[in-house]
């Protein structure tokens, strides 16, 4: 499905949107109640990467998992990696798309076969497919590198209370996406896991679960990023639903990113919980940052930059290279497509001094299967009218709502033949 999209026909004003549930809070919270007895089912976004976790577990907890295979979920992946490895008797293989083949999961293997695990690769070493025969792990001290994915960390650390000696976890390097392994171990101590930190270790004794008096789903900051970029690109005022302003989520940081961009984030006087995004013409000539953070924020601000024509240089976005696509390369091409002449540096990070080129046809955008391009990239058809957005349903997989939520907004979506 390939859409062509074209902006409001009037600014954009006292509009709403519900956002969904929080993907990161919700796959957390489905393994942790999978290692908590009596827990229920948690509250999930209705999203693909969500639903394929919560049928595995279901179906490994009916012991119908000989197999179960993932599709392009890395998040998936790692979490059920350390889960199933921790899980005595069970046998499984865990695999899936071609480019889940290329999505590294070395460094968690690793680590957790000095808990213990019986992990074997079936493929290039260091990648899935693998195959997995789980057991009490023993735990002990483990170093794993923190850069490549914070979900390593995370994966360990929930299964840390099943292992006879819980875990210590030293990070090797500045851990990327830090603000998720915080918000699983904040997840993990209302479950009654206590965790001690230090800036490049943590520890988890060996416990028990509890069941939540309280569901702890809330609303989705990665997806607030794409309303912040469209409020920036379009100077409209746009009412966001359902999301914590205390979130400990990393992508909370689009209150500060996008502040820079003009957007200002104040709680909403007509809809109580809500927050309201006011265009502000206190744009930045230059925007610098490190998002090591939040790497996922950086397709929403490349493109609100490129469009606004804010020259930037964005670092800290080495494990982008290993999302759903080679994010900094797709970035480098699709910006090309509207005059803008990106450049990459090395492996970490992207710069634009402002170099513009003549378009000379209308821009097809290629999001190569990633949901965050294609959300990212939609807002163009603000400046450009009729811009074309191939493979649209990749939304689904953290956003099935997205092209709804637009459409809502005024802007207007039309079907096209994939040439």
């Amino acid at each position: 499905m390939d859409y062509a999209i074209f902006p409001p026909e009037e600014l954009i004003e006292d509009a709403s949107v519900r956002l969904p549930l929080s993907k990161s809070v919700a796959n957390r919270a489905l393994i942790l109640a999978a290692m908590t007895p009596g827990a229920p089912v948690p509250g999930c976004p209705d999203c693909s990467d969500t639903e394929m976790l919560r049928d595995a577990l279901e179906k490994i907890k009916s012991g119908d998992a000989a197999e179960i295979y993932l599709g392009n979920d890395g998040t998936a992946m790692r979490f059920l990696t350390a889960y199933a490895a921790s899980l005595p008797g069970i046998e499984i293989t865990l695999s899936g798309s071609d480019r889940m083949s290329e999505r590294p999961i070395g460094p968690l293997v690793s680590a957790l076969r000095e808990c213990g695990a019986d992990i074997e690769y079936i493929g290039r070493e260091g990648y899935p497919p693998i195959k997995i025969q789980g057991r009490r792990l023993q735990g002990g001290i483990v170093t794993v590198d923190a850069t490549v994915s914070s979900q390593f960390v995370s994966a360990l650390l929930m299964a840390a209370p099943l292992m006879g000696q819980g875990i210590t976890v030293n990070l090797d390097g500045e851990p990327v996406s830090a603000p998720y392994i915080a918000l699983t171990l904040g997840m993990m101590d209302r479950r009654g896991i206590p965790s001690e930190r230090s800036p490049l270790s943590v520890t988890v004794a060996p416990g028990a679960y509890r069941p939540l008096s309280e569901d702890d789903a809330e609303g989705d900051w990665s997806a607030a990023a794409f309303f912040y970029e469209i409020t920036a690109v379009s100077a409209g005022w746009i009412t966001l639903e359902g999301l914590n302003p205390d979130s400990m989520q990393g992508d909370r940081a689009a209150i500060e990113c996008f502040g820079q961009l003009g957007v200002v984030t104040a709680p909403s006087e007509e809809t109580p919980g809500a927050i309201d995004l006011q265009p502000s013409p206190e744009v930045f000539g230059r925007v610098d940052l490190d998002l090591c953070d939040t790497p996922d924020m950086a397709p929403a601000l490349v493109t609100a930059c490129c469009l606004l024509g804010v020259p930037f240089r964005l670092v800290g976005l080495r494990s982008l290279a290993i999302k759903e696509c080679d994010r900094l390369g797709a970035l480098v091409e699709e910006m090309a497509r509207i005059g803008c002449e990106i450049e990459r540096i090395r492996d970490f990070g992207l710069e634009w001094e402002g170099r513009r080129l003549p378009i000379t046809e209308m821009p097809v955008f290629d999001p190569r299967g990633d949901h965050r391009l294609a959300m990212a990239l939609a807002p163009a058809a603000v400046f450009i009218p009729g811009i074309i957005i191939r493979d649209a349903e990749c939304v689904a997989k953290s956003y099935p709502g997205y092209w709804e939520a637009l459409e809502s907004l005024g802007f207007t979506l039309k079907n096209v033949e994939p040439e």
